[in-house]
This record gives structure tokens, C-alpha cells and sequence, in this order.
């Protein structure tokens, strides 16, 4: 097994797919990782801007995750119905596809690959935040720490879904279960203390009220505590990933995680509340996270305190695997329909789509560096993606029961039209909230990325119109044989084999040898020798050497000048260049030999035309002569 094998595991065969697809257990590590780790950054995220109220602010967010809960139940009925309606996958996007037409679909398609890129960075900069508020000295590592996450995460996803939900499965369970028992001991210390439990572990001194409490400052609060919804659609984007029953697997898991994560909202509110837990400044010196806090506050800082933050910073920093999911998948029904590159649509050794995962990782470490591993300096680029495609969505499937009109088509629209509503109003509070903040950028990467969608369609398009042939091939015009070139620069078997290969092709053979000092002198002789005399022995007309000055020291823009020039001259005739190049054993060898070849070629296929073809003529190191 060699070390790529090893690291992103053996190839799997196209026939064993079935074996790769997943059932519920596996399908909520893999498709809920974001939204269960939103219960760890989405209540902080709100309690964040409540900052400024002091202890004040801490009882306002009880009713915010309400709020926030109520449209959680909301969205999830919403998408259960879209997982029925559209079991191949694709979510907002294909159901806007389908029913909103191709603006709308490309608008959601944008908007969700927003989504996912800040998925992916968000999650590795909590799960790091938690790691730095158990152990402040590495807080100037930040940035390095989520890098190398990123890479683990990448590298498990490389190998395939599978194997990255039996590696996600244990710190998804462990991560729901610390927090799940948090919640009830705390629930317990509240009412065998009267309502008024004493924190096991000392609390930050909560900060002094500088601001009034307004509407303007509580729906910001709301706005940022949506941060909590993000990954509710990952499963509906990924249902052909599920064993059959898909839609019956994809639904159960879609179930528990929104019911685990409302469970896991309100007790972490609850107890914030009831413990009088206040934020405290992310990126300055003392920060704590508001779990950290609370889970120190119920149990001390002990065994099961660091267990619980060793859970939380494994599944914060694992949920970008949800974004690894659901980017590649999405990627590819855009590619499909010509709005991405189709190379997208490829999939790789492990089945999975190897390019979209690799971009997604390459953009979110940009997302990291740029904003140095800080989550509050991402949450306002977050959430605008994920409700505008929320909404569209939601709008979408009330076309879709409005056309279809089935048993029950009533109830179904109203459910996604109440979705479609207060996703829309939730769409604009979180971008005027954020918009100064940084939800500026996600508005402008959306519009940039519809631009760049139509270009690659356009293109594509103008490809299949060029390309288009309805000419029946002419067997009178084959009877031009072409002109072989082959570019040489000393005599040897790789210039041996070339030779004899062109010959083999056509009859007019130029040998191309740039003059650069006594190489060519050499030549001349071997040329004598080896080549004209066989072929003069034989009776046969031998290649030509032609010789071409270099006062300079060029190679390769001599000899393509001179391919360019043969075929002015000869309009009627095509024209092969066949390119000698050695085959190292070792890859690290192939860089103690020039690549004029490849070069070549690629500047061949830049500057031809569709009359100048290329022919590699390999020679492999330890072949026989």
C-alpha cells in the first residue's frame, strides 16, 4: 500500500457504491454536525451583542430562543416535505430550479455556496474558541490550529462518506450527551436550590450596562442567534446519499437533529438565564466561552468540565464536515446544468467529489487567514445565504403544491408559505442588522458568483454551438499524408524511438535541432551515421535535419515558430509533432530533467491550429534497447 492509499484510502469501484450509502445513525454525524454545534456558538452569538446591558441583557435571551425555536419548528416542516417532493437531493436549489425558474435557482445556488464556505469556517473557529477558552495559552496559535483541522477534516472527507460518518459518529454522541446531562444536572441544581443555584466554579464579573435596552438592539440579537438554524437543509441536499428508504432515512435523521437542537437551545438558555451566565469579549485576553462558562457553573471545573469542551471542540471543528457534505453535492447538480465547471461533476478514487471538496477547503482557509480563526468576526458574513435560501425554497414548494394540487395541497403550502414568510422577514432583519458588520460581503459574493455561473454557461454553450457537426467525414480528403516534426536535441534512444515512430506516420520527417553550441556538431555525425545511412541502405527517403539558429539561447519558441510557419506554407496538409520525452522511475526524478515537452505542447495547443496535432513518444527509464 503506498502512502496515498494510505492517507485517503484504497480506490472503490463504481458496482460497490450501494455498500457506501449510509441510514439514519450515520446520516445525523454527517448531515446534522452543523446544526447540533450551532447550540454551542448560537446562543453566544446573541448573547454577544447583549454585551452592552450588563447582566440586564442576560434575561432577554430566554424569549429570543423562543423565537428563534419557533422558526427552527418551522423550517423543519418545511424541509421534511422538500425531502419527499425532490428525494434526488439538490434542496433549495433544485426546487427553485424547478419551480421558480433559472434566476431564482441560481440566486439560491449562490447563495447556499456562501452558506457552506462560512459553514466550514465557522465551525473550525468555534471549535477552536472552545479549545482557547479551556486553554488561554493558545490563543496566538488560533489560526495555525484551525488550519490543521481544516486538513484533517478535508482528508477524512477524501475518503469517503462512509468512513467519515463512522469518524464523526463518537464525538457527535459524546458532544449531544455531556451537553444533554449539563442541561439536566443544571435543571436539577435550580430546583433542589429554589430557583436560585450557586455556580459550581466562579463566574466572570458580568460587564457594566453602557446602553438602554431597544427593539432595533433585540432584533440584532435575534438576527445573530439564527446563526443556530444554518445546516437545517444539509439534509435534504444529500438524500441519494441515504440507503433506501432514502427519503423515510433522510427524514428520521432530519427529525432528530432538529429535535436534539431545540432540546439543547432552550436548556442552554434556560440555564444562561437562571445562572445569570453574561458574555464575555471573543478575541481579548480572559474570553470564555459561554458553554465553557455554563458547564463550569453546573459541575466545576473538573473531569467532565474537560470532557465536555474536549466534545465541544471536537464536533464545533468537525460541523464543517456538513459544509464538506453538502458543497461537493451541490456543486455538481450546478455542473450538471452547466454552471460549473463540469470537472465538479467527476467523481473521484472514494466516490465522493473530490473538487468541490478541495475548493471548499481551499476558500475556507482564505476565510480563516483573512479573519484570524475569530468566530464573532465571521458570524455577521453568516445566516444571510442560509435564509435567502430558505426562503426560496420555501416559496418554491408552494409552486410546487399550488401545480401538483394532490391530496392535502392546502395544508402543505400554507406550512411552506408561513416557512417562506417568516424566513423572507428573517432574510432582511439579519442583513440590515449585519449589513455594516459584514453582511456586506455576502451580499456582494453572491451577485459575483451569478456572474461567474452565467459566464460558465455562456461558455459551454458557445463551446456546443462551435463544436456542433452535422459534416460527414470526406475519405478523398485522407489522402494527403501529414508532415511529421519531431524536435531533437542530441542522439540518443529517446531520439532514436521518436524518429522511428514519425516515420511510421509519414513519409516527410523534419528533425528540429536548435543551435546552441557543439551539441549540433555532434549531431551532424550521429545524424550521418544513425539515420541517413539506414535509410539510404534501405532505399527509402530519410528524414530531414533542419537546423535552427538561436542567437538568444531559445529552445522552444524557435521550433514553434518554425511549426507555425510549415503550416502557412502548407495550408492542405496537417502537420504531427511528435515530442521524444523520458519517463523517470521515481516521481522525485522527474524534477532533475527540464519539461521542454510538456511545455511544448501546451504552448502548441495555445498558439496552433486545428491543423498542428502533438504525439508524446515516451521512453521509459530501464526499457530495453
Amino acid at each position: 500500500m503506498n502512502v496515498f492509499d494510505l492517507v485517503v484510502g484504497k480506490p472503490i469501484k463504481t458496482s460497490d457504491e450501494r455498500a457506501e450509502k449510509i441510514g439514519p445513525a450515520q446520516g445525523i454525524p454527517i448531515f446534522g454536525l452543523d446544526g447540533l454545534s450551532s447550540a454551542a456558538y448560537g446562543p453566544e452569538a446573541a448573547l454577544s451583542l447583549l454585551i452592552p446591558l450588563g447582566l440586564l441583557g442576560v434575561r432577554y435571551i430566554v424569549p429570543v430562543s423562543a423565537a428563534i425555536i419557533t422558526l427552527l419548528v418551522i423550517v423543519y416542516f418545511s424541509y421534511r416535505q422538500t425531502i419527499a417532493a425532490y428525494p434526488s437531493g439538490g434542496g433549495s436549489y433544485t426546487v427553485a430550479r424547478f419551480n421558480l425558474g433559472t434566476p431564482a435557482a441560481l440566486l439560491a445556488a449562490a447563495a447556499l455556496l456562501a452558506d457552506y464556505i462560512l459553514t466550514a469556517a465557522v465551525g473550525i473557529s468555534a471549535g477552536v474558541g472552545a479549545l482557547v477558552s479551556a486553554v488561554p495559552s493558545l490563543l496566538p496559535h488560533t489560526v495555525s490550529i484551525c488550519v490543521g483541522i481544516l486538513i484533517v477534516i478535508t482528508i477524512i472527507n477524501l475518503r469517503g462518506v462512509r468512513d467519515a460518518g463512522l469518524a464523526f459518529a463518537v464525538p457527535t454522541y459524546l458532544f449531544v450527551g455531556t451537553l444533554l446531562i449539563t442541561i439536566v444536572a443544571g435543571i436539577l441544581r435550580v430546583l433542589l436550590s429554589g430557583g436560585h443555584p450557586m455556580p459550581a466554579a466562579p463566574l466572570p464579573p458580568p460587564p457594566p450596562m453602557t446602553q438602554a435596552v431597544t427593539y432595533w438592539l433585540l432584533l440584532k440579537v435575534f438576527a445573530s442567534g439564527c446563526t443556530a438554524l444554518t445546516g437545517v437543509e444539509a439534509v435534504s441536499n444529500g438524500v441519494k446519499a441515504f440507503r433506501e428508504p432514502a427519503v423515510k432515512n433522510a427524514q428520521r435523521s432530519l427529525t432528530v437533529i432538529i429535535f436534539v437542537l431545540a432540546v439543547l437551545l432552550a436548556g442552554i438558555s434556560y440555564l444562561v438565564k437562571v445562572y445569570g451566565i453574561a458574555a464575555t469579549d471573543p478575541g481579548q485576553p480572559g474570553y470564555q466561552s459561554l458553554l465553557s462558562m455554563l458547564i463550569a457553573a453546573v459541575f466545576g471545573k473538573g473531569y467532565f468540565y474537560y470532557l465536555t469542551i474536549g466534545s465541544i471542540l471536537f464536533v464545533l471543528s468537525l460541523s464543517a464536515n456538513t459544509a464538506f457534505a453538502d458543497f461537493p453535492r451541490l456543486c455538481r447538480a450546478i455542473a450538471q446544468n452547466n454552471y460549473l465547471p463540469h470537472a465538479f461533476g467527476y467523481r473521484g478514487r472514494r466516490l465522493v467529489y473530490t473538487y468541490g471538496i478541495v475548493v471548499l477547503a481551499v476558500l475556507c482557509g482564505g476565510l480563516l487567514i483573512l479573519f484570524g480563526g475569530v468566530t464573532d468576526r465571521l458570524i455577521p458574513l453568516y445566516a444571510v445565504g442560509a435564509f435567502l435560501a430558505f426562503t426560496l425554497s420555501q416559496t418554491g414548494m408552494v409552486m410546487h403544491w399550488r401545480r401538483n394540487r394532490g391530496p392535502g395541497w392546502l395544508k402543505s403550502a400554507l406550512v411552506n408559505g408561513l416557512g417562506a414568510l417568516v424566513t423572507g422577514i428573517t432574510v432582511v432583519v439579519v442583513l440590515v442588522a449585519k449589513f455594516a458588520q459584514g453582511a456586506w460581503i455576502t451580499l456582494l459574493f453572491i451577485p459575483l458568483t451569478i456572474v461567474f455561473f452565467t459566464v460558465v454557461r455562456r461558455h459551454y454553450h458557445s463551446v456546443k454551438v462551435l463544436t456542433n457537426c452535422t459534416v460527414p467525414v470526406n475519405p478523398a480528403s485522407l489522402s494527403q499524408a501529414p508532415i511529421a516534426v519531431v524536435p531533437v536535441d542530441r542522439w540518443s534512444i529517446i531520439t532514436r524511438q521518436g524518429i522511428a515512430f514519425a516515420a511510421r506516420l509519414s513519409t516527410e520527417v523534419i528533425a528540429l535541432h536548435v543551435e546552441l553550441g557543439e551539441n549540433s556538431e555532434l549531431l551532424l555525425d550521429d545524424w550521418a551515421r544513425y539515420v541517413e545511412e539506414p535509410f539510404r541502405i534501405a532505399g527509402r527517403e530519410g528524414p530531414k535535419l533542419q537546423l535552427l539558429p538561436s542567437p538568444y539561447r531559445f529552445i522552444i519558441i524557435p521550433i514553434i515558430q518554425f511549426i507555425l510557419d510549415l503550416s502557412k506554407k502548407h495550408p492542405d496538409r496537417n502537420i504531427i509533432v511528435v515530442i521524444p520525452e523520458l519517463v523517470e522511475n521515481k516521481w522525485y526524478e522527474y524534477f532533475l530533467h527540464n519539461q521542454r515537452g510538456r511545455l511544448l505542447e501546451w504552448l502548441l495547443l495555445v498558439q496552433g491550429n486545428e491543423r498542428i496535432f502533438t504525439v508524446s513518444a515516451p521512453w521509459y527509464v530501464g526499457e530495453r534497447t
